[in-house]
């Protein structure tokens, strides 16, 4: 059975948990990846389908959550709804699924978390493409590990469709060795997702509705679990301490400069060089070892930063020399030589043409 592409699609994101091991006061959906928050990632992922709207369910700090959310701009119209009590991802779903509107219930529903901010358009497109095509009441987006220590396993039957998923506190020793695991996104149709939602019971060692169970329950009543294997298991990797978040952290980078070198920026050492997903380049700017560029920053054609340079929320023109500077909400133009060891300050701006010389310093324009 071949679902049109015209039936709508939707999409819940679940950012409601606490985030404990983050050890911050900072609720985790906002820690900032290369500029942006981690959630505003996992909506970017969803750029490459035509999605009605988007429920991002909130819980703990939700305000904080949400207002900073609001602030970024985004293509998908954004809803946010809270769960007040934290009584797992099946619950959260069902909470979501109160933010998309009712004629939508013939809609496709995208499940998603607020914590895997290196997941790719690509990814999410396939599997939508692939619950389409097969019919499927449930598509789930798994992955195999050498090491699948911690994650829920996917369970298959003979015919290699997904029967179950268990989640690693009740696995019984021949599931904890498989090696597919729930990524926790999935594809669903909503019309059947909703009443298998009301029908998954807390008996697990945890005491909370897990979405997990949902698959079991279509199962069981005949309707038929695709699973889609991605490609590259470090996307699904979701962020639970400061250690994961740096390591996210490298990864976005490296696919930042990749694209930088492509479009026509040249590096000397881009494992050196840190370029916020936030900052724009022109063609043929060089960027030398130590430059650090973040926020808002637009550096025009031609021109070459560092080395040991770092801007910020700053605007700089075309064909200029920049070295072993400090530039914040600054604004330089063309043709400018500035440093070494210059500093500009919020509210300075070079006209064009201007040279600073060593040790220039510069709080307010000109």
């Amino acid at each position: 059975m071949n679902r049109v592409a015209e039936v709508p699609l939707s999409a819940v994101v679940l950012a409601a948990g606490a985030g404990s091991r983050m050890r911050s006061e900072r609720p985790k959906p906002l820690h900032r990846l290369c500029g942006k928050p981690m959630l505003a990632y996992v909506l970017e992922s969803l750029a490459g389908l035509e999605v009605a709207r988007a429920v991002v369910v909130v819980g703990h700090k939700g305000d904080w959550v949400t207002k900073k959310m609001q602030e970024h701009e985004h293509e998908l119209p954004l809803e946010f709804v809270e769960q007040r009590s934290q009584r797992g991802t099946g619950d959260a779903t069902l909470v979501g699924l109160v933010g998309l509107p009712d004629e939508d219930d013939e809609s496709d529903v995208l499940v998603l978390v607020g914590d895997a901010p290196l997941l790719r358009p690509s990814t999410i497109t396939g599997l939508v493409a692939h619950h389409r095509s097969s019919g499927a009441a449930a598509t789930v987006l798994t992955a195999r590990l050498d090491d699948p220590t911690g994650y829920g396993r996917v369970v298959r039957g003979d015919d290699q469709r997904v029967r179950r998923i268990v989640e690693q506190a009740d696995a019984s020793p021949e599931e904890l060795a498989v090696d597919e695991i729930n990524t926790s996104i999935y594809c669903f149709r909503r019309t059947l997702l909703a009443p298998a939602l009301r029908r998954i019971q807390p008996d697990n060692a945890q005491g909370e509705y897990y979405l997990t169970d949902v698959i079991e329950v279509l199962v069981g009543a005949g309707h038929p679990v695709e699973a889609v294997v991605a490609e590259d298991p470090g996307e699904i990797s979701g962020i639970n301490d400061r250690v994961q978040l740096a390591a996210a952290e490298s990864e976005l980078r490296r696919r930042t400069n990749t694209e930088l070198l492509a479009s026509g920026v040249t590096m000397v050492d881009p494992a050196a060089v840190y370029v916020d997903t936030t900052v724009r380049l022109g063609r043929d700017v060089t960027l030398f070892p130590g430059v650090i560029l973040q926020g808002a920053t637009v550096v025009g054609d031609g021109t070459e930063l560092g080395p040991s340079t770092r801007a910020v929320d700053s605007i700089i023109g075309s064909d200029c020399t920049i070295e072993q500077s400090t530039l914040r909400n600054a604004v330089v133009g063309d043709r400018c030589e500035v440093g070494p060891y210059a500093v500009l300050g919020p509210g300075s701006e070079l006209p064009s043409d201007v040279r600073t010389g060593s040790f220039y310093t510069a709080e307010v324009g000109l």
